[in-house]
Formats: structure tokens, sequence, C-alpha cells
């Protein structure tokens, strides 16, 4: 088995894992507005997600000495670890429900402020339990004040989207005066109130909206401002239209609760912090406890997901297993947010397991790297005002900042303080 014991291996570990785990939503939100159904992008998801996690178990797991003290994969298998095994699980079923709920999220509220909500509650909550479950691992005069940075970020994210609202609705209303010289040609611009969620959740269809208004030929149609919108959302999966942002946060809520239930459960699973296990039992090894995680992240998966194709909620069209197995239309990128995912969450436990789990949650700062994919992918923040790019920009080095002091909270497990 590879025991990875070297902290600058384990930070190095982190870094990546940041990466991985920051971008993989941002290509789940890209297959969403193309209207892909979600459960069929999570199906895809969850498979290659549990890919990475047995490709783990049978070589880094299985490979160099067996010893009582560090067994290899297959001989923990056959083991008496129940009860960590069960910490292992419930971790798996924690993030499951967690990575669902933040695909709707995602559609409710775009990728940014979903990414800032989910990832700070995950952080405050997560890296405050991982720090007593390891006994004071990580230097506490670095570790909170890099906490206390991501709830900075937080704030600084919640002005920043509420500054980027106001400037889509001084936008519409932009828009809407330009438009009322289309009246006479019966192109009035209407209902901008209930159009108000679509462009804020895409800002980018504001300048399609724009275009719209300022060309009689398009806008001189029978079609009008709402039915344009109507036409818009349908090209979607999630039907945000009516719906409240509040509600989309709430999901967001839920996410960041799930995400700082699952790390903690690794953790205990990992390191039998409540001696559960018989004297003579070993631990579970990080490759063993990721194995029985992905277990129970696929078998939740494939139930919540299949039961959603028969019984689809916020206006998803109904599907089947049939329909799912025949849509292989951005089938590669959905494989492609599993691997990201799998590799994310198995660096992730490494380098936790070389250098403390509560320092290892410096990869949940996502937006750092999320709301870099939402301004690339998806013009999020498009044409915004100074303000809001002040706070964008102030937002993002807070959570640099706070990725950083994690990270420098490392130490080795092996209890040395250098």
């Amino acid at each position: 088995m590879y025991v990875m014991q070297d902290e600058a291996g384990a930070i190095a570990l982190m870094i990546v894992s940041l990466w991985c785990l920051g971008s993989w939503p941002a290509l789940f939100n890209l297959l969403e507005r193309k209207g892909r159904i979600p459960m069929h992008t999570y199906l895809d998801y969850t498979f290659a997600n549990y890919g990475v996690a047995v490709l783990f178990a049978f070589t880094l797991g299985d490979i160099g000495p067996d010893t009582p003290e560090a067994p290899n994969f297959l001989t923990q298998l056959f083991q008496e670890n129940g009860p960590s095994v069960a910490f292992a699980l419930a971790g798996g079923l924690a993030l499951c429900l967690g990575n669902i709920s933040l695909q709707y999220s995602l559609a409710f509220v775009g990728i940014s402020l979903t990414e800032v909500v989910s990832a700070s509650v995950a952080v405050v909550l997560g890296t405050t339990v991982n720090y007593f479950l390891d006994d004071g691992l990580n230097r506490a005069s670095i570790l909170f004040p890099g906490v206390l940075c991501f709830l900075v970020a937080v704030v600084l994210g919640s002005f920043c989207h509420a500054s980027n609202v106001a400037d889509i609705q001084a936008k519409l209303k932009a828009a809407e005066a330009s438009a009322q010289t289309l009246e006479d040609n019966g192109s009035s611009f209407k209902n901008s109130e209930a159009s108000a969620p679509l462009l804020i959740n895409h800002p980018s269809n504001l300048e399609t909206h724009s275009k719209y208004c300022a060309d009689p030929e398009i806008g001189g149609s029978a079609a009008t401002g709402a039915e344009y919108f109507e036409s818009l959302e349908s090209h979607r999966a999630i039907k945000v239209k009516g719906k409240s942002v509040l509600f989309g946060l709430g999901i967001a809520f839920f996410t960041g609760l799930c995400c700082a239930a699952f790390s903690p459960l690794f953790n205990l699973a990992t390191n039998d912090q409540f001696h559960l296990l018989k004297p003579d039992v070993p631990h579970l090894v990080v490759y063993t406890t990721f194995f029985y995680f992905s277990t129970a992240f696929l078998i939740c998966s494939v139930l919540v997901n299949v039961y959603f194709l028969y019984h689809p909620v916020l206006g998803i069209p109904k599907s089947s297993l049939s329909m799912y197995c025949q849509d292989r239309e951005g089938r590669h990128i959905a494989v492609i947010a599993g691997l990201l995912c799998g590799i994310g969450n198995g660096f992730q436990f490494m380098g936790g397991q070389a250098a403390g789990y509560a320092a290892a949650d410096a990869v949940q700062a996502l937006p750092l790297v999320g709301t870099l994919w939402g301004i690339v992918l998806f013009r999020e923040y498009y044409g915004s005002s100074g303000k809001t790019y002040s706070l964008l920009i102030a937002m993002l080095f807070m959570f640099a900042t706070a990725v950083v002091m994690l990270v420098a909270s490392s130490m080795p497990r092996d209890g040395s303080r250098t």
C-alpha cells in the first residue's frame, strides 16, 4: 500500500484536489444549461467517480508490503472493521445527497454563489469538527484565522451577488426604455420582473435580449418579451422561472451541511477516534475507506436518480432507464466531471490522512476555481459595475488567503511539530 507521509506531497495533493473539485460543478452546469436531463448527467458522473475509487483501491491500495499495521486493500475487506465501514458508508451517503442538491442549486443561483454558500458552510463546520477529531493536529493559530477568512469571503460574496443583481435590474430598465420605441410594432418589453431570474442566473442572456429588443425584425414579431424568455427557459433542463432565489440558497445551504459531514465521517472511519474497533484490528487505510465511501455514494446515487427519472421535479422532463442508456449527448463531459470529482476526493483524503483533515478542508475553497469557470464559461458578472468587480476581486482574494492559511496549518500526522 502506498502511504503519503511527506507534508509537501500532501500539500501538492490538496492543491490538485482543489482544482478538480472546483471544476466538475462547472461541467454539470454546462450540461444542464444545454438541456441535458440532470439525472442522466449524475448517473454518468457517478459511475466514473466510482471507477476512480476502485482504481485507487486496486493500485495505490494494493501495492507494496502487506503488514498487520497497514494491510493492503484486499486484506482489509475480510477484517472485522464494521464500525469504521459504517462511518465510511455514512460519509458517502452525505456527499451523494450534497452533490445531488448542488446540481439543483447551480440552476437557481449560479455556480459562483452556490459554491460560496455551500463551501463556506462546509469549511466552518467541517474544519472545526476535524480539528478536534485530530486532537489539535493542525496549528490552531493559523487554521482558525483561515476559517475566519472564509466567513469574510461569504459576506463579500453576498454583497457581490446583490450588487450584480442590481446591475442586471438597471440593464433591464435600460433595455425596457430601448424597447419602448418598438411599441408601435407590437413588441413592447413586458413582464421584466418575471424575467429577471433568468437574467440573474444567465447574465449572457441580457446581451441576447438587448439585441432582441433592438432589432425591429425580431422585436417586431408577434412574440412578446415574455414569450421570448419562455423559449429561453424551455431550452434548459431545470425550470427556474418564478422560483425564489431564497429557495436556491436554501438548497446551497443544505449542500454545505452535507459536505461539512462527509469529511469528519471519513476521518472517523480511518482513525477510529471513538475506539470502536477491537484492539487487534487495524484502522481502515485511506483506500479501503474511499472504496466503501464511494460504494455508498454509488448506491445512493443510483436509487435517488432512478427514482427521479420516473418522478421528476422542478419541470424536468420525465425519463426512463432506456432513455438514459440512449442519451449519449454530453456523456463524455459528465464522465470527465466524475473523474475530476473522484480524483479530487481521493487526493483530498490522501492529503488529509498525511497532514490533517482540517487542513485538507482547504479544498472546499471551490469558489476560487468555480467563480473563474463561471466567468469564463457562463459569462457571469459580464458587463457588471466597478463596484461588483471590486467585491468579486475582494471575495476571491479572501478565499485565496483562506486556502493558503489552511494549507499552512498542516502538520505531519506522526505528531511532529516541525
